[in-house]
Order: C-alpha cells, then structure tokens, then sequence
C-alpha cells in the first residue's frame, strides 16, 4: 500500500510539473538568444588581425621623431584637444610632413576598420592643418581607404555581426539593392553623400547584400568629398565651432540631400518612363 501511494503522489507531482510549463505565464516568458555571434575561429581571426595592426600601428608610433613624443601624439576627442593639437603639431606637420601623413593615414585607416568612433574629430584635425584642398584630399583618400579595409573585414566575419546588431535594418537594406540593378552606383552615391545611414553600417552591410566592391569602393571615394569638404572646411574655422553637431545644420543637410538627388535621379527618370 505505501508503495502505491508513493506511485500516485510521484504521478500527481508529475502532472502538476507539466501543466505548470504549458500554463499561459510560462508561454508568455520569452527565451532569450544572448549567445556571441561570431564562432570560436572568426572571433579568434579577427582577435589575430586586430593585434597584428595594432602592433602596425605601434611601429608607426616608434617611427615618429623623438622629441615629438608625449602629449602632443595623442587622439582627439573634442573640439578643444582639436585646437590644442593644431597649435602642437603644425611645426611637426610641416618639418616631417611623411611621419606626420603615415601616422595619420595608418591611425585613421585603423579605426575605420574596427569601426571606432572619432575620425570625424580627425578629419577637422587634416581641415586645421593642411586646409580645404589638401586637407579634404587627405581626408577622403584615407577614409575610402579605412572603409575599403572594413568592408573586406566584413566580408570575411561581419555578417553573424550585422544580422545579430541590426537584423531589421539588414533586410531592408537587402530588399532596397535588390531593387536597383543596374543603378546600384547611383544609390549608393546617394546613401554616401547623404546621412540617410551610418556609414559604419554601410561599410559592414555592403559585402552582406552583395554590393560589388569596385561599386563599393567608387560610391565611397566620390560620395565622401562633399561632406569631408564640409568637414575640412569646419576645420578652418575651429573658433567658430563649438561642437560636432554644429557641422550639419538644417541648413547642410539640405545641400547633401540636394545633391544626393543628384546622383540618384538617373534611376527615377527611368522608372518613371517604365511605369509610361
């Protein structure tokens, strides 16, 4: 008799234990995907790549002169280390003019790559130095170059990245170039020039939703020059400036979106006589 009792209450406990995971309240608790998205070797490749171009990097820095070391080589992170950094390293720029574009090319290129936020603060940093014409070409060779970098890092490990950071934007961005066809360079040219999406999202998605590279790579070099003009342009006038945001007014994001238009009318003529 004691046995069967045991047998019913074990029987009883059962029963209770799997209405409770049927009941609605544990169908309304969701299961959460916290897992890293990139796989044992892609976060050790990209680990590999990282340290071999910060160690790049770091030989650059030892290739600098001397007595230049110290506060002056340093990141800027604001508008004033901008207009500090311009006072100290305007006699470095000019008296070792290629230590000075290796170490910038090799810094911007670097963060571009890994997406770290601040080459804006150096490209007014090129626009106080070395002015509109120079300054702009410095700036936009150097970034085509660091998001060249980045979308060949993406196209290797980025897609388990972008599709677990913006899975919703990656689709529409795919439905959107697989629209375009032939007139995928206008709009790209049009998605550079304006601030319709972070460029850093640009780089990492292009190789994803099989942007060519040489489209990639054309839509960049050309997209970038009015904004880096702009920029450079800032970098002129830093008493002027008082913070980034300053940069794009209503008033500039009118004349990008302007001429964005530009650049992507080619394909609205041509719909437009489809639908005649």
């Amino acid at each position: 008799m004691g046995g069967q009792r045991n047998m019913q209450r074990d029987e009883e406990i059962g029963r209770s234990c799997s209405s409770d995971e049927d009941s609605p309240a544990s169908k309304k608790l969701p299961r959460m995907d916290v897992r890293f998205p990139l796989t044992r070797w892609e976060f050790m490749a990209a680990s590999s790549l990282f340290f071999l171009l910060s160690t790049g990097l770091f030989l650059v820095y030892l290739c600098m002169p001397a007595e230049e070391y110290g506060e002056v080589l340093r990141l800027p992170r604001s508008i004033s280390d901008i207009r500090e950094l311009k006072d100290n390293l305007a006699d470095f720029a000019y008296n070792h003019q290629a230590q000075f574009m290796l170490g910038y090319c090799s810094i911007y290129i670097f963060m571009q790559t890994f997406m770290i936020p601040g080459t804006i603060f150096l490209s007014l940093l090129a626009g106080s130095i070395f002015g509109v014409l120079k300054g702009g070409l410095l700036v936009v060779l150097t970034a085509t170059l660091g998001a060249s970098s980045c979308y060949l890092l993406s196209k290797l490990i980025g897609k388990p990245i972008i599709s677990w950071l913006w899975p919703e934007k990656l689709r529409l961005f795919q439905a959107e170039v697989g629209k375009r066809g032939e007139k995928l360079l206008n709009y790209m040219l049009f998605l550079r020039i304006t601030p319709s999406l972070p460029n850093t999202f640009i780089n990492l998605a292009s190789p994803i939703v099989d942007i060519p590279f040489g489209v990639f790579f054309l839509a960049t070099l050309i997209g970038l020059i009015p904004s880096s003009y702009i920029t450079v342009k800032a970098g002129q006038a830093l008493g002027e400036l008082r913070s980034v945001r300053d940069l794009y007014d209503m008033k500039t994001l009118v004349v990008l979106f302007l001429i964005g238009s530009i650049a992507i009318l080619p394909t609205i003529l041509k719909r437009k006589r489809t639908y005649e």
